[in-house]
């Protein structure tokens, strides 16, 4: 049987969306489907673009995509650097969701966070899924990266 993309897709939407409401974020939905992003996020009057990702398990972390693939004449990676402030992040079968900063992930290729050390017992420069989890912040703790430039709206 073949995956419902879409259907996953939305199905993170919702989550990354009711986490956010839940932490007392204000936030909107855009009108079509034909965004660079899924939501806006509303911090104390400074508006976010945040584009939702579904995640996978992998060796104790959460995988995610931090580009599009759009195909016109040739398949291509696109970065989201530029177009929104953070990445929301849903994984299936994990409690909760993630909003992780566009600037601290990869522009073109996977991101991870990991809930469980690694094997090799690394902790340096290890991204810690608490450190993002959206029911850990509050609407007035979260530092916005777009006051410092155009990521914001």
């Amino acid at each position: 049987m073949k995956r419902n993309t879409k259907a996953v897709g939305d199905f993170s939407e919702a989550v990354v969306l009711a986490e956010l409401i839940q932490a007392g974020y204000k936030v909107s939905l855009p009108f079509g489907e034909d965004q660079r992003y899924d939501l806006i996020l509303d911090n104390k009057g400074v508006l976010s673009r945040v584009q939702v990702k579904t995640g996978r398990l992998r060796n104790g972390a959460i995988l995610f995509n931090c580009y599009s693939v759009h195909a016109d004449r040739e398949e291509r990676l696109r970065t989201y650097r530029g177009a929104v402030a953070f990445f929301g992040v849903y994984c299936p079968g994990i409690a909760g969701a993630y909003l992780i900063p566009v600037e601290e992930v990869p522009s073109t290729c996977n991101a991870s966070i990991r809930f469980t050390p690694s094997k090799n017992g690394q902790y340096s420069r290890v991204k810690w899924t608490r450190r993002y989890l959206i029911s850990n912040k509050s609407a007035s703790g979260l530092q916005s990266p777009d006051s410092r430039d155009a990521q914001g709206i």
